[in-house]
């Protein structure tokens, strides 16, 4: 695991379109291993292996920046990774997992795959290293939420994105201990929005189909363990469109030079949809990955282009 950059983000474009008198803090969590902050959490879930489950291998169900990063956690320790991954899946994506060394099963839906998953688990005697949730995935990315603090110093706001909620999970129940007077924002887009329906009726929902062009975040529902720590620590729920996250792509790029994938880009977008309400504010926002190929980012970027 790596520890990365925090950086004060100051240019023409996002100085006209951030909060008045604000800071602004990204967590470049785009130059984590393997892309994402997703590391943190399968490393932590690894090193915890005996030598017979690293001889027995691991799986994983991911649409790619969980697969990327238990490919790379478990060549990083000495094992063996299978992961399951919708056929939808980015194609880019899939090659970056087999270049990783993971064996890659693709099936119809995520569905599916979380079904072929628990077969791989009870047939070859491989360890589950589930998404979001496990304890370990949600102190690796609290693991996050420690560091930024450290590299900032006190926060008024912090954003970071929702997808199954391992990675909110974490980086509130850190932050909301050290700094309690910091407010977390949890972001979802429009399109998988489990954990706002969730929150509305206190207990875990499902949704029937995703429907993003923020794929890292769409994960089919929410789960009992993060769910609860994110119904403590989370302080409000934010949800975005998918053209609102193409112009903080944009932004993010036209700005600040960085390249993220659409879930990266999101918790930007919740910022600059509250702007009102932070003037003055020093902002946290978490870049949470990078994985995206070049043709679906360039359509992103015309899409968020200014007309």
């Amino acid at each position: 695991m790596r520890e990365t950059p925090a950086w004060s983000w100051q240019g023409h474009r996002i100085d006209a379109a951030k909060p008045a008198g604000s800071t602004v803090w990204l967590k470049l969590e785009v130059l984590q291993h393997a892309g994402s902050f997703k590391v943190r959490g399968a490393l932590l879930c690894m090193q915890k292996l005996d030598a017979d489950q690293r001889a027995r291998g691991v799986t994983a169900v991911s649409g790619g920046n969980h697969a990327m990063a238990v490919a790379f956690a478990a060549k990083s320790v000495g094992t063996n990774a299978k992961v399951v991954m919708p056929a939808t899946a980015n194609p880019a994506r899939i090659e970056a997992c087999r270049a990783l060394g993971a064996t890659v099963e693709l099936v119809p839906d995520v569905a599916v795959a979380f079904t072929r998953v628990r077969e791989i688990e009870a047939a070859e005697g491989r360890f589950f290293v589930h998404p979001f949730e496990s304890e370990a995935m949600v102190l690796g990315a609290g693991t996050l939420g420690m560091e930024f603090l450290r590299q900032t110093g006190q926060l008024d706001a912090l954003f970071v994105a929702i997808g199954g909620g391992g990675l909110a999970a974490g980086v509130a129940s850190a932050v909301k201990q050290l700094q309690p007077r910091c407010r977390v924002y949890g972001v979802e887009p429009a399109g998988a929005d489990s954990m706002h329906r969730s929150f509305a009726t206190g207990s875990p929902q499902r949704i029937d189909a995703v429907r993003t062009i923020a794929d890292s975040l769409g994960s089919p529902m929410a789960m009992p363990y993060t769910f609860g720590l994110c119904r403590k620590f989370v302080d409000e729920l934010v949800m975005v469109d998918d053209d609102a996250i193409c112009r903080a792509m944009w932004l993010l790029f036209a700005d600040g030079k960085l390249a993220v994938e659409p879930a990266g880009a999101a918790a930007l977008a919740a910022m600059l949809q509250l702007r009102e309400r932070l003037a003055g504010a020093r902002i946290g926002l978490v870049l949470c990955g990078a994985n995206v190929d070049h043709a679906t980012f360039a359509k992103c970027l015309e899409r968020g282009a200014p007309r």
